[in-house]
């Protein structure tokens, strides 16, 4: 499988913090049950959640979409 960059994330997020922000929320959504979005075998959690984000099955909530 092909390796996963920062860079492949950044179109689907605003900036570098925020994906930080995203990849560690997805991360302990992770390891507290969640199933994995896409397929990705022997990875770490957080190759999964960067593939996740970069294939556009993770997105980021608003404060106003919280609501």
């Amino acid at each position: 499988m092909a390796r996963i960059t920062v860079e492949d994330c950044l179109p689907r997020v605003k900036n570098r913090f925020q994906l930080v922000h995203m990849v560690a929320s997805r991360v302990r959504q992770i390891r507290e049950g969640s199933e994995y979005l896409v397929s990705s075998p022997k990875n770490e959690d957080i190759v999964v959640a960067l593939r996740e984000i970069a294939a556009g099955k993770v997105v980021m909530k608003t404060g106003k979409e919280k609501a």
